[in-house]
């Protein structure tokens, strides 16, 4: 079942992302700030793409799928 934690933790990880990306570009480190936007972006999918394996894991215990 997915935890509503998840979600919470992944709105944590987006805001801190968007203020050190704000900061960095005040600081006129442009380079570095789209660096940090792909990194937050890399971590965001990676959590996403286990959510999903675990989703399609579930629906084949349900509808008992073994491959």
């Amino acid at each position: 079942m997915i935890d509503i934690s998840i979600i919470f933790k992944l709105a944590a990880v987006g805001i801190i992302i968007t203020i050190v990306c704000q900061v960095l570009k005040k600081s006129d480190r442009d380079d570095v700030a789209t660096v940090v936007s792909i990194v937050g972006i890399v971590i965001a999918l990676t959590v996403a793409v286990t959510m999903i394996g675990d989703l399609f894991e579930t629906v084949r215990e349900i509808f008992g799928v073994y491959g």
